[in-house]
């Protein structure tokens, strides 16, 4: 299915051949990546879970995005919100538009589902672009503070500032910054 198609660039769902792409460019670029990943996102596509998007930039596949409709992880988890998982660009395709294409698409897709989307970012500084785009685009921190792995991280804690080292942020779909803060009213 396509999503998207204007210009350069055209966003629709993942298919088999492009776990193998994303896993070349991605090794291509020094990332530490392996194929796996990306034949899990299909197969959860197939099973219903997902709905995994890959965007193509001038025919090249060029970055993807996950929406996890009602996702098991997480600080909203089992609650009916959906959840963009495991977005990326690759970079020789970055600031042509791409992410951002894929996060409108990704936010239109999960609005089908609920009128909140989630999202856990990493906190070192390879995610430093991904941080300042979610709080531009009206994301906000849930207030559980940092997790790891599928945990709050305790006060103090000892952890590994790695991916796997989150914060959660969530948005209210369809809605200026100040709704969202509505959303989360009693914890401001």
């Amino acid at each position: 299915m396509v999503y998207y198609h204007e210009g350069e660039i055209l966003i629709r769902d993942m298919v088999k051949g492009d776990a193998r792409i994303i896993t070349e460019e991605e090794v291509a670029q020094g990332w530490n990546q392996s194929i796996e990943k990306y034949e899990m996102r299909l197969c959860h596509q197939t099973e219903g879970k997902t709905i995994a998007l890959i965007a193509e930039y001038q025919r090249n596949v060029a970055g993807y995005i996950n929406v996890y409709p009602d996702s098991k992880w997480g600080s909203f988890a089992n609650q009916g919100y959906p959840e963009i998982v495991d977005f990326g660009v690759l970079e020789k395709y970055r600031n042509h538009g791409i992410g951002s294409r894929l996060m409108d698409v990704a936010e239109d897709v999960a609005s089908r589902y609920s009128n909140v989307v989630y999202l856990g970012v990493g906190l070192h500084s390879g995610y430093g672009s991904a941080q300042r785009m979610y709080v531009k685009r009206g994301y906000i921190p849930d207030g559980t503070g940092v997790w790891y792995g599928e945990k709050i991280c305790p006060q103090y804690a000892d952890c590994c500032n790695d991916d796997d080292l989150v914060i959660y942020m969530s948005k209210k779909l369809g809605d200026t910054i100040d709704s969202a803060k509505e959303l989360f009213k009693d914890n401001l």
